[in-house]
């Protein structure tokens, strides 16, 4: 594959993900005066932090098909399962965003720790490389990184590499257990936010 094609197939749902994540541990503490002001469900600020990259994914998706074009590649019939794909890395995002936006509200100084913690967490991602690079003892481990799943799959889906398997259902576990136990500490720390 080609290196540059082969990066930014797996840049798009990085960039959904990390923007995601940016936006609603951000969007408790930037809409505060809101929420003294009436009463709402406070789940709304960080789900439409996370769904507003949505138009920024989409307009460098078109990017990625005239790339595509230009290198020669076509989608195979694997692109069908891109949207659970996109799916996965919006419940991700959200999952640890709910996570951060609390934290964010009780501990204000973590905004400033949010970014350097989803920059380490490109590097522990297949982005630059791929998830074969590792032995196969360490691809189980590597799946407990739910974006390593997302990845991989999002190169399978569109240009057809070695399909994510194991790893993939690996990630799912892990973005449903950070995404129930995300909700959890958000209602749990509700009560506090005004």
């Amino acid at each position: 594959l080609p290196y540059p094609l082969f990066n930014y197939v797996a840049l798009l749902p990085w960039m959904l993900f990390s923007e995601g994540i940016a936006r609603s541990t951000r969007s408790m503490t930037s809409n505060a005066h809101i929420m003294t002001k009436a009463y709402f469900p406070r789940l709304v600020l960080p789900i439409s932090g996370v769904l507003s990259p949505v138009i920024d994914f989409l307009i460098a998706f078109i990017i990625l098909l005239g790339m595509m074009l230009y290198f020669g590649y076509l989608p195979t019939v694997s692109a069908l399962f891109l949207p659970a794909f996109i799916v996965l890395a919006i419940a991700t995002s959200l999952g640890v965003g709910l996570w951060f936006s609390a934290l964010n509200v009780q501990y204000r100084d973590f905004q400033y720790m949010a970014p350097f913690l989803i920059q380490l967490w490109l590097f522990a991602s297949p982005v630059v490389y791929p998830s074969s690079l590792l032995p196969e003892p360490y691809n189980l481990l590597f799946g407990l990184n739910p974006m390593a799943g997302v990845i991989e799959g999002f190169r399978w889906a569109m240009l057809g590499t070695a399909p994510p398997g194991i790893l993939t259902l690996i990630s799912v576990l892990m973005v449903l257990i950070i995404l129930v136990s995300g909700a959890f500490y958000f209602r749990r720390m509700e009560k506090i936010f005004a």
